[in-house]
């Protein structure tokens, strides 16, 4: 089932876009001459909700779409970094928030026939502000707090574009009505 990698070229090697053309022979050898695919670390996200029962929405320009999105936190894990560590992280750098209760509630590939790497999903309780957001020099993120029902409204309405974050939130939702049964 497996292809055979006859070789590989990279393209790019740049922490944040690594690109390679591979040569590869499928199982009953037809041979795949330029197969690309783009490298990408681990990446995390979270449906963080405070204390107070909002969920922490982020908006960002996002210039492959040319558009200001609304998002939920997250981000690269750092190299050897686990995923509940990086997204403890990414939480506090993008929001200040610390939360008392982090879980994993999936684990999806966003597009695997061109990008390598998986995202990680959380659903993230129990959040108070301990800190000032700490961004990177790129990053420009406006915070939300948004009710857990209007937020669930909003996806119901189709209202969030970044795909990775709506099935975080469609995970993190099922969880959610898991607890509280």
């Amino acid at each position: 089932m497996h292809w055979k990698i006859l070789s590989s070229e990279y393209l790019s090697n740049h922490p944040y876009f690594t690109a390679r053309k591979d040569v590869c022979e499928m199982p009953n050898g037809t041979m795949v001459p330029s197969y690309f695919v783009v490298e990408l670390p681990p990446t995390v996200c979270a449906m963080a909700i405070t204390d107070e029962g909002e969920v922490i929405l982020v908006k960002q320009y996002r210039h492959p779409v040319g558009e200001v999105l609304t998002e939920i936190p997250g981000g690269f894990a750092d190299e050897g970094e686990d995923a509940a560590t990086a997204i403890a992280r990414e939480l506090l750098e993008e929001t200040g928030y610390e939360f008392t209760q982090i879980d994993e509630v999936g684990k999806v590939a966003g597009n695997p026939g061109v990008l390598s790497g998986y995202t990680h999903l959380f659903l993230a309780r129990g959040g108070k502000q301990v800190n000032v957001q700490s961004l990177d020099a790129h990053e420009q993120i406006d915070i939300h707090l948004v009710p857990v029902e209007e937020v669930r409204s909003m996806l119901q309405r189709n209202e969030f574009a970044q795909a990775l974050h709506v099935s975080c939130m469609l995970y993190a939702f099922q969880k959610l009505d898991s607890i509280e049964k």
